[in-house]
């Protein structure tokens, strides 16, 4: 497999003047889109629980817990304060830490956890700023589903990837709403993205299966169904596609759900 990162040539200008939101972005897939609106000009904004450390992430960092509509309400009041009203809004935040033993073993308290952060948040923080886009007919919103939303992995993550389909569906909805008044929306569906977890993941099968790094990702792939490309996908090209589908040259592209998954879902 290659691990490699791809050289990708940054248009410098195309953000100039946009002010930019991504929720979840001090690491992985989030963190390469703060770092690539930032090249192209935008001033940049984020939320996380905790600030993050050793890192020089672009922009204006607010600490902040999205999962709670309390939560979403204190962030939202800062980066209007702080930034203003958002040109483009990117849901990033997610994911799921939900143990094995399929849909039984996930309890209520667990469900409402995954929706709050995988669907609620996105819904809350839209209801306080698309208004405004509305109000001044421009904008955009990308929402970052999961292919998950069609190939739920029963196991451990059916409430996640519940989550994941209830978002994608909003997504959709959203669009027909707001896209007669000027504001786009877009959501995309990564597969497996090969981030500082995910490598950290490879390293303890690796060790704990006594094998090389390489043989512990062929695992991960199997486990997958497989991925034609031959490997995930790495968080700056999750970043340049959220780019594109955000900047003037995607003006016509609204309401469509971009999979970016390397092949890994089987279907048209």
């Amino acid at each position: 497999m290659k691990t490699t990162q791809p050289d990708l040539t940054i248009p410098t200008h195309e953000f100039a003047g946009q002010r930019v939101f991504v929720s979840g972005g001090t690491k992985g897939a989030g963190e390469a889109m703060m770092r690539r609106f930032a090249a192209g000009g935008a001033s940049v904004a984020t939320t996380a629980r905790r600030a993050p450390t050793g890192t020089d992430l672009p922009g204006l960092f607010i600490a902040g817990d999205l999962s709670s509509a309390a939560g979403v309400t204190k962030t939202v009041t800062a980066l209007l304060d702080a930034l203003g009203p958002p040109d483009i809004v990117v849901h990033n935040l997610g994911g799921s830490d939900a143990s094995g033993g399929g849909f039984a073993a996930i309890d209520e308290e667990r469900w409402m956890q995954e929706l709050n952060l995988n669907l609620l948040a996105a819904v809350r923080i839209d209801r306080a700023v698309v208004p405004a886009m509305v109000q001044r007919r421009s904008g955009v919103v990308i929402h970052v589903s999961s292919i998950q939303h069609r190939l739920p992995l029963p196991e451990s993550t059916t409430a996640y990837a519940a989550a994941k389909a209830a978002l994608s569906t909003y997504s959709k909805a959203l669009s027909k709403e707001v896209g007669p008044r000027g504001v786009r929306v877009t959501s995309v569906s990564p597969g497996w993205i090969y981030t500082e977890a995910s490598q950290a993941l490879v390293k303890r099968l690796a060790a704990s299966g006594g094998t090389d790094e390489e043989t512990a990702r062929q695992g991960i792939l199997q486990s997958l169904g497989g991925i034609p490309l031959g490997r995930p996908a790495w968080p700056l090209e999750i970043a340049e596609l959220v780019a594109f589908l955000a900047s003037p040259r995607a003006a016509s592209i609204h309401g469509a759900d971009y999979v970016i998954d390397g092949g890994t879902v089987p279907t048209v």
